[in-house]
């Protein structure tokens, strides 16, 4: 099995469950903070701190290996933490970074998708206008150093770690490539890599397609990017919102998400015990897309602020939610740094959806279920004769060309897409055609 994942930060092998929603609400904290020092003070369980100590003192002074006591305070710290909920949790410097890797959508690195297969470091793709890209990498390059560091016995995050650094920071790059007696080397400056988290396609003329792998702080921006480039392609009849397995990110890119396709209207409310914690987060005029027959795919990797997205858009009656329940993630969580290389993650806030549901271990359930199955087609009927076939026939004389053969890929390959798409169709034909009788 081959792992793969992008050194552009994007993780798409399961090194983290999630990536999950979270909430600016530092100043918050810090004001609550200051109010509560001294009644949080006096209301210290100065019994269960005793205890503490005296088993502190006893591993420091039994274990059968010294202990160090900054591994102690650190291992109790991710004790506390991890007692709470499963989304909340200690950042360490590498944790931390990753987070903010994943939420900001850049990085200091080469602009590569890089996987592993019997053993070796594969490029699967340069990314469009990186260093990496520029300097002539290409898809299929088997890299065999980093620098003066052999890649061979290398873990995947290894070589990628090694790949990463500050930008303007040199590496060399020895490649092996099909076709070239000697291998290659690649002296590529860092630069800055942007994570595009918002992809886009014509499904067919007319029929717009939208995934968005991650919601990351410039997702609502780069949405309206990829909406502008499909509408100079086409004349847009309505558009497929793809979340599946979308594990979530930053709330505010669920907010701007949710105006794009809103033009009035409470998209999501949070609550918690902080008052600052307690928002309300509504659509604005400025909307990219306000009526465009719109078809949200979710299932059960949908989740947070995917679930956002679709639960505003459900209650609004603006879309239509297709495929499977979503995961059911209905809580925020804060970034609280501690200093420049650790925070914690904490659960402050629970998020409710604009007719005040919790999705909270329920999900968002769609209104058309659509399985994530394959479909098979009944190639029985094709031994019949057709008009076609009899010697002699009438040519058709139209010219355009049918779709059929781009259908049956699409129903093979993605079903569930295959039927938003269908959906999409039925309702433009049938909107056409009201139009025609109301004239």
């Amino acid at each position: 099995m081959t792992n793969t994942l992008r050194h552009a930060g994007i993780i798409t092998s399961g090194l983290l469950s999630l990536t999950l929603l979270c909430s600016p609400l530092q100043a918050a904290v810090e004001s609550d903070k200051a109010q509560q020092s001294d009644a949080a003070t006096q209301a210290l369980p100065l019994q269960d701190l005793r205890l503490f100590a005296e088993v502190f003192g006893r591993i420091k002074n039994a274990y059968v290996e010294p202990v160090d006591d900054a591994k102690l305070l650190q291992d109790a710290i991710r004790g506390m933490i991890s007692g709470l909920d499963p989304h909340s949790s200690y950042l360490e410097p590498k944790e931390f970074e990753s987070l903010q890797i994943h939420t900001s959508g850049e990085f200091g690195g080469l602009g590569i998708e890089v996987g592993m297969k019997d053993g070796f470091i594969r490029v699967v793709s340069p990314i469009d206008d990186t260093p990496a890209e520029r300097a002539g990498v290409k898809a299929g390059d088997l890299i065999t150093k980093l620098d003066d560091t052999s890649t061979q016995g290398l873990g995947l995050n290894e070589a990628v770690n090694l790949m990463r650094g500050k930008p303007g920071e040199p590496i060399v790059l020895t490649i092996v490539r099909e076709g070239q007696e000697k291998p290659l080397e690649f002296t590529i400056i860092r630069d800055i890599i942007h994570v595009a988290s918002v992809k886009s396609r014509l499904l067919d003329d007319g029929y717009g397609y939208l995934r968005i792998t991650q919601f990351q702080v410039n997702t609502g921006a780069e949405l309206n990017r990829q909406i502008s480039k499909l509408k100079e392609k086409s004349e847009l009849k309505g558009m497929v919102l793809d979340l599946r397995n979308n594990p979530g990110g930053v709330l505010q890119a669920a907010v701007d998400v949710g105006n794009v396709f809103l033009d009035k209207g409470l998209i999501v409310y949070t609550e918690g015990r902080l008052a600052n914690s307690k928002q309300r987060f509504s659509a604005t005029s400025k909307t990219a897309l306000p009526q465009l027959p719109l078809i949200v795919l979710i299932n059960a990797g949908s989740a947070s602020a995917s679930e956002i997205v679709a639960g505003a858009l459900q209650d609004h009656k603006r879309a239509i939610i297709m495929g499977q329940n979503s995961f059911g993630k209905g809580s925020v969580q804060t970034v609280l740094p501690l200093d420049s290389e650790r925070a914690l993650k904490l659960t402050t806030a629970r998020y409710f959806t604009p007719e005040g549901r919790s999705i909270q271990a329920q999900g968002i359930v769609p209104d058309i279920s659509v399985a994530d199955a394959k479909l098979t087609l009944n190639t029985s009927h094709r031994n019949g004769i057709k008009e076609k076939d009899l010697s002699g026939h009438l040519e058709n004389g139209d010219s355009r060309n049918s779709d059929a053969n781009n259908s049956a890929n699409l129903a093979s390959n993605d079903y569930p897409l295959y039927e938003a798409l269908n959906l999409l169709k039925a309702l433009s034909t049938v909107s056409a055609r009201q139009d025609t009788t109301a004239n």
